[in-house]
C-alpha cells in the first residue's frame, strides 16, 4: 500500500474517532442559568399550547439557558434534556439565594399560631400574586404564621391588557332597501302667522337682570384622597393582606391571609364576632370533669389592608361554674405589632410569683403604639383569672429583613453560564483536520 493512501485512512480513522469522543461538542452553548421556582414544571418540546412534554423539573433544580422568545425560555436540564417553558416559572440564582436566607430568618420567629388553609394554597416567593410560587400546601394541613405584610393588589398584565383593549362594536345590520314606488308630491306649506300689534313694545322691554353670586360662595370640587379634584388623580389600589408562614419541614414562603383560618377550638373562635383572628395562644390548662380545657390568649382585627397585625387583646378564661368560657381582659383600639409571645416566667422574678400558688405566672407580651407615634412592649401576668400589667418598656421594631425582592426577570438577570467542562485536546484540533479536507 502506498504511504500516501495509507496516510489518508489513518487520518480518517482518527477523524472518525474524534467525533465519536467528543459528544457534547453538539450540544448548544449555554448563554445563563436558572432555577425551576414551582414544586413541579413541565417542559415542552416547542411553543405550541399541545406541544408533548419532553420532561419534568422540580423546586431548585438549576437549568441551563439556551435561547430566549419573548417570555418563553429554552432551558437544558443536568440530564441533558431540552425544553421551552414560561420564563415567569423561572427564578434567578440571587432569588434561590434570598429564598434560602428567608427561610432561615423564618426559623428563627416565633410562632403566632397554627393556621390551616381552606383549599390547596400556593406558597409564594414575595409577597404579590405575580410572584413565583415554589410549594402548595395541601387543604387542611397546618402551618405556622410568623409574620404579615401588607402589598397592593398588582392586577396581571395580560389580563389588564386585553380588559383595556377596544373591543369593535358588531357592524349594524343593513337595512332591505324598500321598494320604490311613484312618488306623491307634498302639500303646500301654511301661511305664516302675522306679529302681534305691540310687537315694537316687546322688543323694548330690558330682560331681568341676574344677581351676581361671589366667588367665595362657589361650591369646591370634591377631593379625592390624594388631596386632588375630582377626576384628576386616580383612586388608591386595593391592598391585600399576606402571612408569611413556615410548613412543618421548614420551607417558608408568602399567602394570602384570607385563604388561612387559624387552628383556635371552635368554641373560641366563635366569639370573633366576623374579626379575624391574627395570633392565639393557650396560657394554662383546666381540668373539668375528666377533660382538660385551656385559657386561651387572641388578637384580632377588624379590617384588613392596616399596616399593623391586630386592634384588639382578649384573653378567655374557663369557668368551672358556668362551664363556658368567659372574657377576664380585653383591650380594644389599639395598633398591635408582632410579634406576641408567652412564657412561663422564673419563679425568680417577684413581680411575676404567685405566693398564693407558689409558682410562676404565665405571662404574655404584646407591642402596641401610642397615638405620639412611640412603640412600647407591655408585660402582662396572668394569674387565676386576674389579669396584670407589669412593665411596659420602650420597644424598637426590627428592620425589614424577610421580603423577597429581587429586581430583574430572568432573561435580564440571569448568571453567565460557565463552561460545561474542559474540552479535550481532540476537541480543540478538530477544526484543524476538516481544513485537510477542504
Amino acid at each position: 500500500m502506498p504511504v500516501r493512501q495509507w496516510l489518508s485512512a489513518v487520518v480518517i480513522l482518527l477523524f472518525l474517532f474524534l467525533a465519536g469522543c467528543d459528544s457534547q461538542s453538539d450540544r448548544a452553548p449555554a448563554i445563563g442559568v436558572a432555577y425551576v421556582g414551582p414544586e413541579t414544571l413541565n417542559l415542552r418540546k416547542d411553543l405550541a399550547p399541545k406541544s408533548p412534554a419532553s420532561g419534568t423539573v422540580k423546586h431548585g433544580d438549576r437549568l441551563e439557558i439556551l435561547a430566549t422568545r419573548r417570555r418563553f425560555i429554552k432551558v437544558r436540564t443536568p440530564r441533558n434534556i431540552e425544553g421551552w417553558t414560561d420564563g415567569r416559572l423561572l427564578m434567578t440564582p440571587e432569588q434561590m439565594d434570598s429564598l434560602r436566607h428567608m427561610a432561615e430568618n423564618a426559623a428563627l420567629l416565633p410562632s403566632q399560631g397554627a393556621a390551616a388553609a381552606y383549599e390547596p394554597l400556593n406558597m409564594h416567593t414575595e409577597p404579590s400574586r405575580q410572584a413565583p410560587s415554589f410549594h402548595r400546601i395541601s387543604e387542611n394541613a397546618k402551618v405556622d404564621v410568623v409574620a404579615h405584610r401588607v402589598a397592593p393588589r398588582v392586577q396581571n398584565q395580560e389580563s389588564a391588557a386585553a380588559g383595556t383593549a377596544k373591543i369593535k362594536p358588531p357592524a349594524p345590520a343593513r337595512k332591505p332597501k324598500a321598494k320604490q314606488t311613484a312618488r306623491i308630491p307634498r302639500p303646500p306649506m301654511p301661511i305664516a302667522p302675522h306679529p302681534p300689534a305691540n310687537w315694537l313694545a316687546l322688543s323694548r322691554s330690558p330682560a331681568p337682570e341676574t344677581p351676581a353670586v361671589p366667588a367665595s360662595a362657589m361650591p369646591e370640587p370634591p377631593k379625592t384622597k390624594a388631596g386632588g379634584a375630582a377626576g384628576q388623580s386616580t383612586p388608591a389600589a386595593p391592598m391585600d393582606d399576606w402571612d408569611l408562614v413556615r410548613t412543618r419541614d421548614g420551607k417558608a414562603g408568602w399567602v394570602l391571609s384570607r385563604l388561612l383560618a387559624m387552628a383556635i377550638p371552635d368554641e373560641v373562635a366563635q366569639y370573633a364576632e366576623g374579626h379575624r383572628i391574627t395570633s392565639y395562644f393557650a396560657l394554662s390548662d383546666v381540668p373539668d370533669g375528666g377533660r382538660t380545657r385551656h385559657n386561651w390568649l387572641w388578637t384580632t382585627i377588624t379590617h384588613s389592608g392596616q399596616p399593623y397585625e391586630f386592634d384588639s387583646v382578649r384573653v378567655f378564661t374557663w369557668s368551672l361554674r358556668r362551664h363556658r368560657y368567659e372574657t377576664a381582659y380585653i383591650e380594644k383600639n389599639v395598633k398591635g405589632y408582632y410579634p406576641v409571645e408567652t412564657s412561663m416566667t422564673p419563679a425568680a422574678n417577684k413581680k411575676l410569683f404567685n405566693e398564693k400558688v407558689g409558682v410562676a405566672s404565665p405571662a404574655f407580651s404584646v407591642v402596641t403604639e401610642a397615638d405620639d407615634g412611640q412603640v412600647s412592649r407591655t408585660l402582662f401576668a396572668f394569674s387565676g383569672n386576674r389579669v396584670r400589667v407589669v412593665s411596659r418598656e420602650p420597644y424598637r421594631r426590627v428592620p425589614e429583613m424577610l421580603d423577597l425582592r429581587v429586581a430583574g426577570s430572568v432573561p435580564a438577570a440571569m448568571e453567565t453560564a460557565a463552561p460545561s467542562g474542559k474540552r479535550s485536546w481532540f476537541a480543540r484540533l478538530r477544526p484543524d483536520f476538516m481544513q485537510w479536507f477542504k
